[in-house]
C-alpha cells in the first residue's frame, strides 16, 4: 500500500536507502523532493530523511567504505524494526561512448565488479572462475525496467571499478570482457554485496559526468550530471509506487 506524506506527497512502497559516493551527489539526490530533510544520526555516521520518505546516505569512495557504510545503515534499520525494502546506490560516473553520453542516465541490470579477480598471463580471471565468490547482482527486471522508462535512462551494465579508467587501453579491454556495460563507478557493486546480505534488493542508477577512457577533466561535465541525477530522481516515485515487490 502507498501512504500518503504531508503537502500531498506519496512515500514509496516500501523504505528507501539511496546510497551515494559523496556529500554533493546525495544533496543532489535530495534536490529531487520538496521540503526539508532531516539529518537522523546513525552509528558512525548520519542520513538524510526526506518529506518523501528516502534516506541519503553519503556513503563513502570506492566499494569497501560504500559497503561498509551502507551495511551499517541497514543493520540499523533492522535493530530498528524500520529495515528497508529496497537499497539504491546512485552517483555521477563515467559512460562508454557512444552508447552512454555525458549528461545522460543509466540504470543497472546488472552490477558487476570488473577487478575482483587474478591478473594471468593469459589475461584476466575474475573470482568466480578461480573458484569463489561472485560478480555481478542482478536488479529486479521489471524494477530495472520501470525506472529505465520513467527517468529516460539506459538500461545496461554498470561496473563497479577500484581504480578509475584513464587510458584507452583499459576502456577498450573492459568493453571485451563486458560488452553490454555502459558506464562504470566505484560503489555499485560493494553497496550490492551490503544489501544482498540483508535480503534487500538493489538498484543502481549512474548520472554520465565524463567518457570512460583517457583522463581528461577539462571535458568533465560535473554539474550537468549532477542535474541529471536531480531530475532523475524527481521521476523516479511512480516506478516506485508501481514496482510489484513480489519480483524479487
Amino acid at each position: 500500500m502507498v501512504l500518503q506524506a504531508e503537502e500531498g506527497l506519496t512515500t514509496p512502497p516500501a523504505r528507501v536507502l539511496v546510497a551515494t559516493a559523496v556529500p554533493a551527489e546525495r544533496d543532489a539526490v535530495a534536490r529531487a523532493f520538496p521540503g526539508a530533510a532531516e539529518e537522523v544520526p546513525l552509528p558512525g555516521g548520519s542520513v538524510l530523511r526526506t518529506a518523501a520518505g528516502y534516506d541519503l546516505l553519503a556513503a563513502g569512495v570506492g566499494p569497501a567504505l560504500a559497503a561498509a557504510s551502507t551495511a551499517g545503515a541497514l543493520t540499523a534499520a533492522a535493530l530498528a524494526h524500520s529495515p528497508y525494502g529496497l537499497v539504491v546506490c546512485a552517483g555521477i560516473g563515467g559512460g562508454f561512448q557512444p552508447e552512454a553520453p555525458v549528461g545522460s542516465l543509466v540504470v543497472a541490470d546488472a552490477v558487476t565488479v570488473a577487478d575482483l579477480g587474478a591478473e594471468t598471463a593469459d589475461g584476466f580471471l575474475p573470482v568466480t572462475e578461480l573458484g569463489f565468490g561472485t560478480v555481478t547482482h542482478r536488479p529486479p527486471n521489471s524494477l530495472a525496467r520501470g525506472v529505465s522508462e520513467a527517468i529516460g535512462a539506459r538500461p545496461g551494465t554498470i561496473l563497479t571499478v577500484s581504480t578509475v579508467t584513464g587510458t584507452a587501453a583499459r576502456a577498450a579491454e573492459l568493453r571485451a570482457r563486458h560488452p553490454h556495460a555502459l558506464a562504470e563507478g566505484m560503489e555499485g557493486f560493494g553497496v550490492a554485496e551490503a544489501a544482498a546480505r540483508h535480503g534487500v534488493p538493489v538498484l543502481e542508477i549512474r548520472a554520465v559526468s565524463n567518457p570512460v577512457g583517457p583522463r581528461d577533466r577539462a571535458s568533465w561535465r560535473i554539474g550537468d550530471a549532477l542535474a541529471a541525477l536531480t531530475e532523475g530522481f524527481g521521476k523516479l516515485a511512480p516506478a516506485l509506487e508501481s514496482w510489484n515487490t513480489h519480483d524479487q
